[in-house]
């Protein structure tokens, strides 16, 4: 199976193409490339790295959110209309579960965070079953970011991109994964959406929406003027 795999959830934005779980060929675009007009010749090019077409491609990969409003944004509306155009199927998968999904076998217990802006993180804890899957502890929540780091158990690994950016401000002594398991990247995201295709999952692209850390600013003052 021929994948197109996205990861627009952080500053810059990652690409991969897989031929089932083998990574083929991928790019990095610089956070100033972070937009659909670069995005867009960047998955061109890669498919012609590979002499492949856009209509090869037979399942499109991407991490949903929580993120970056502008990355989700521009990765969620690509994925759609490239998966429409050329007739692929589409699998979103949440940023936190794709944490879990990058730690080490013998981990079976972690709390996910990404840096949700304000000293605040949006998180959530997993634990790994008998059959390796990792299933979710508890919604995802918005917490102080010293509030998350605290509130975990010591048998609790924590991951996430927001301990490399917050670090000053946590803890050294925290239980965390080793440090190349902070970030997600579009082989993992292309991977974990294969193994999932396997097992029958389909998602539905016109239901498919962006999942944010936090509500946009515009949001915010609207509601706390409500209140």
């Amino acid at each position: 199976m021929k994948i197109l795999a996205l990861e627009t959830i952080d500053v810059s934005a990652g690409i991969a193409l897989l031929e089932d779980e083998q990574v083929l060929a991928s790019a990095v675009l610089p956070p100033q490339q972070r937009s659909a007009q670069f995005l867009a010749p960047a998955v061109r090019d890669l498919l012609e790295s590979q002499g492949w077409k856009p209509a090869d491609i037979q399942l499109i990969a991407i991490a949903q959110g929580p993120g970056s409003f502008t990355g989700l944004r521009v990765g969620i509306a690509f994925a759609k209309i490239f998966a429409y155009a050329v007739g692929a199927d589409i699998i979103a998968l949440n940023t936190l579960e794709l944490l879990a999904q990058a730690a080490p076998d013998q981990v079976s217990k972690i709390s996910a965070a990404l840096d949700a802006q304000r000293n605040q993180v949006i998180c959530q804890q997993f634990v790994r079953d008998e059959t390796g899957n990792w299933i979710p502890q508890n919604e995802m929540e918005l917490l102080d970011l010293e509030d998350w780091a605290e509130s975990v158990p010591q048998d609790v690994f924590l991951t996430g991109p927001v301990l490399a950016q917050k670090a000053k401000y946590l803890p050294e002594d925290l239980t965390t994964l080793p440090e190349e398991c902070w970030q997600i990247s579009s082989a993992v995201i292309g991977r974990t959406a294969f193994r999932l295709y396997a097992e029958g999952r389909r998602d539905d692209m016109w239901n498919l929406l962006p999942i944010y850390s936090r509500p946009a600013a515009a949001e915010e003052r609207k509601n706390a003027k409500k209140a």
